[in-house]
């Protein structure tokens, strides 16, 4: 249960119903018995140098995920997450907001989140998530709610689509108090996180494979060289995003909205992620990238472009 499975002492003296201390007095007697072997493999990681070409192209900061060359985009998601996880448990504290997307990569971190009790602390959903066809309302509040729960910290959801049909209407809707509300706390975001979305590739990105998009939309995107999303705002593989129809109807902060918030934390891991990364990091939305071995190598050695 402790080695294999990764279960606190807590939760194995509950399933035991022993002590705590009894649990961790078996433990102790099986590495000293022999049951238990611990090898220690010295590992040939290029994360350490990736960290550092990385931070000195685009100006950030970097965290590379050591992975295997023959780990699965699944693995590789997990130890990103895992990564992410302890960084925001670190930098995240009393009287501090946090701003939360959603997505595949943001679900993967929710899993991996260290409890830290605060005070007078937030977590604010940064975009949109009801679709046409569910109402994406239970995936993205679970999502966000979790945070709060790690965090004991008060949690303000964004009851809106991801999308409007129309721009008009996400202009009414924006005037409203109750939307005015969350995004007063979205602008007062000390912290935000978020994933990149692909277009395609990989593990899909939820905003393409959960039915927010109709087909017109995605027919769009491809015309307009869309390479991928932030917070529901598209890229195109330069950075630029403002001519792009459909995000007038996106419910999701902008970059220049984004660049308002100190602490800009990107978690990135696959290889369809290169190529919205790489937008991302072009339109200036990134101060703190997290990202596995393989991804970060692609993305410094696959004709990256120089900053």
């Amino acid at each position: 249960m402790y080695y294999l499975q990764d279960m606190k002492m807590e939760v194995i003296a509950r399933h035991l119903g022993t002590s705590r201390s009894t649990v961790s007095r078996v433990i102790k007697k099986a590495r000293s018995s022999g049951i238990v072997e611990i090898h220690l493999r010295p590992a040939r990681t290029r994360a350490p140098g990736l960290s550092r070409t990385i931070a000195r192209r685009y100006g950030i900061e970097a965290y590379v995920a050591p992975v295997s060359d023959s780990a699965t985009d699944v693995e590789r998601l997990d130890q990103v997450a895992v990564t992410t996880a302890k960084l925001i448990s670190a930098w995240f504290d009393s009287d501090m907001v946090l701003g939360v997307a959603w997505g595949t990569t943001l679900a993967a971190i929710g899993r991996r989140l260290i409890p830290k009790p605060t005070r007078n602390s937030a977590i604010v959903q940064l975009n949109g998530a009801v679709n046409t066809r569910t109402s994406g309302l239970e995936y993205a509040s679970d999502l966000i709610s979790g945070f709060g729960t790690a965090f004991d910290a008060a949690v303000h959801h964004f009851p809106v689509p991801a999308f409007f049909d129309y721009p008009d209407t996400k202009a009414a809707m924006w005037r409203e108090r109750s939307v005015q509300r969350v995004l007063d706390v979205q602008r007062r975001a000390d912290i935000a996180l978020f994933g990149v979305g692909a277009v395609s590739g990989g593990l899909p990105s939820h905003v393409y494979s959960a039915g927010y998009l109709e087909p017109e939309d995605v027919d769009l995107l491809h015309r307009e060289g869309v390479v991928g999303d932030v917070c529901t705002v598209f890229l195109r593989a330069d950075g630029s995003y403002s001519d792009i129809p459909l995000n007038a109807r996106a419910t999701g902060p902008t970059p220049a909205e984004l660049q308002r918030i100190g602490r800009r934390v990107c978690a990135a891991a696959g290889d369809a992620k290169v190529a919205p990364l790489r937008a991302a990091l072009a339109a200036g939305v990134v101060t703190d990238l997290v990202i596995d071995e393989l991804t970060a190598d692609l993305l410094v050695n696959e004709n990256a472009p120089e900053h």
